[in-house]
């Protein structure tokens, strides 16, 4: 069983972490810069020590400070995989990949042997003979990649592995780990930024914010239907915060009431999600059928495709300004530019209304094992 659970406490980095992993689910990490994920990572692996915490890989307990318990991190079965490929530069790549069974006591014959059938699980058969020095970014990856579950971890821990490649490498490395991990039932944890790796590799997400969790769920879930700002922001959705005061309704912190969809009790704290391509840009303000009427100055202007995605200034609250997708035309009919006051218009039917979870540091603190 692959199962991995961690309650740690770092306080140098301010970290309070509780997260847990099924066995053969594929976790994915995402959160702003200096959030904690990869001290995460880091803690898993064994290359951090918490101040107070359990970590437990499957049923070994791996670290656990009230009894004194670590586990190195050689002998964790944590493989880890980051934005460089590290691999040994004086070794072929057959050798790189047959370094961990042959320290494992793999026969060099039957190494050799491990590190081919690994190579061709990720379709690198033919760079067998190579050096690293003579691999592309994306070839050294997939390499790594084989390297790594050629070691038969119990746990594969990937650290950004698409973030120095190149636009072409990325997508088929992407496609790669999810053959792999899906396919095998490999139970991994995966730090990334680019919401694409999280929908094609991941079953879970959780938002790291603050060091701590704020959001947890089924992959799609989470990034659809986000209910932190981060979530939302690295979605493309826009989210605002309120109180529901009335079915289908929430009152924001500067007073205005957005209308959707949603049960919600009056007095629970909430959040209005909708993406940009259901919001209309409105020079004067509209009447007709029900719809959010939302005054906005515009802070910037974005080419993204065939649309234009208009950004606004911060929402009264300093939440991320609200944004909607508008056609080139769209723009010059409306004389668009920064420092525009507009109305950003969206029907009630397309904002879903969610129960809000508590802010980063608002869970209080865990009651740590005696």
């Amino acid at each position: 069983m692959s199962t991995v659970r961690v309650r740690a406490r770092l306080a140098e980095r301010a970290v309070d972490l509780d997260v847990s992993v099924g066995d053969g689910e594929v976790l994915a990490v995402l959160g702003p810069n200096g959030a904690g994920k990869s001290t995460l990572l880091s803690i898993v692996a064994g290359l951090l020590r918490p101040d107070e915490g359990r970590v437990e890989l499957g049923d070994t307990v791996a670290t656990d400070t009230f009894s004194g318990t670590f586990v190195p991190a050689h002998a964790r079965g944590v493989a880890m995989l980051s934005q460089q490929a590290m691999l040994f530069p004086h070794m072929s790549v057959t050798a790189n990949v047959g370094y961990a069974p042959r320290c494992k006591g793999q026969s060099r014959s039957d190494s050799r042997a491990t590190a081919r059938r690994w190579l061709d699980a990720v379709d690198a058969t033919h760079l067998a003979d190579r050096r690293p020095a003579q691999l592309s970014g994306g070839q050294a990856q997939r390499v790594a990649v084989a390297r790594a579950l050629a070691a038969e971890p119990r746990v594969l821990l990937l650290d950004e592995p698409m973030a120095a490649l190149d636009v072409t490498a990325a997508p088929a490395l992407r496609r790669l780990l999810r053959d792999v991990l899906r396919g095998q039932g490999r139970t991994a944890i995966i730090v990334t930024h680019d919401v694409l790796d999280a929908l094609a590799i991941a079953d879970t997400v959780v938002v790291i914010d603050g060091g701590r969790v704020v959001e947890r769920g089924p992959a799609r879930d989470v990034l659809t239907a986000p209910r932190s700002a981060f979530a939302a922001r690295i979605a493309g959705v826009n989210l605002i915060p309120g109180v529901a005061t009335a079915p289908g309704v929430i009152r924001t912190a500067w007073g205005a009431d957005i209308f959707g969809t949603g049960d919600l009790a009056p007095g629970a704290q909430a959040i209005a999600v909708f993406p940009p391509s259901a919001v209309a840009v409105h020079l004067d303000t509209p009447h007709g059928s029900p719809r959010n009427v939302i005054p906005v100055t515009i802070g910037e202007l974005d080419m993204r495709g065939a649309v234009v995605r208009v950004r606004g200034t911060d929402q009264p609250d300093g939440g991320t300004g609200l944004a909607a997708d508008v056609t080139p035309a769209a723009v010059a009919d409306l004389d668009l530019a920064p420092g525009r006051p507009v109305h950003f218009v969206v029907k009630a039917q397309e904002v879903g209304l969610h129960a809000a979870l508590p802010p980063p540091g608002a869970a209080g603190p865990h009651n740590w094992p005696s």
